[in-house]
């Protein structure tokens, strides 16, 4: 089940992210932007949306909003109990779904570049790459995918 967060899904959500990419801070050399989040606001401004079981157990979340032609997927996370389950598939497809649904011509997404396992699961799912740059001292790679 896929929902939009509320206020009280905050904790939740930031533990999550800070479960998710702890292995990437000596990589990356810091804390990932995810893990900085400001998710009450993104919350608030109805961007965030959560993957629960049937029982309503927490799995991940999916951070996305309009951004011109496009649907900027910023952010998707799993709980590492919960990673190769399919969760991460399931929200980026709900994303790609309300993208549709709202006439974007496309999904873009970025990882930064010392993240390798994105960089593979992305072009899997029909993203390709766009462009590496970096922003706010984080070494990016950008994706996009075009929508039918």
């Amino acid at each position: 089940m896929i929902r939009q967060a509320v206020a009280r899904d905050e904790p939740k959500i930031r533990e999550c992210a800070e479960l998710a990419y702890a292995r990437y801070v000596p990589l990356v050399g810091r804390k990932p932007a995810p893990m900085t989040a400001d998710f009450a606001d993104q919350i608030a401004a109805g961007r965030v949306y959560v993957s629960a079981t049937d029982d309503g157990d927490f799995q991940g979340f999916i951070v996305f909003y309009p951004e011109g032609e496009h649907i900027l997927l910023e952010n998707v996370t799993v709980l590492p109990a919960s990673a190769g389950r399919g969760v991460g598939e399931a929200l980026i497809a709900f994303c790609e779904s309300q993208a549709r649904a709202c006439g974007k011509r496309a999904v873009h997404i970025y990882t930064n570049e010392k993240m390798a396992e994105n960089l593979s699961i992305y072009p899997k799912l029909g993203y390709h790459e766009v462009d590496r740059r970096s922003e706010d001292g984080f070494n990016r790679v950008y994706f996009a995918k075009p929508l039918p």
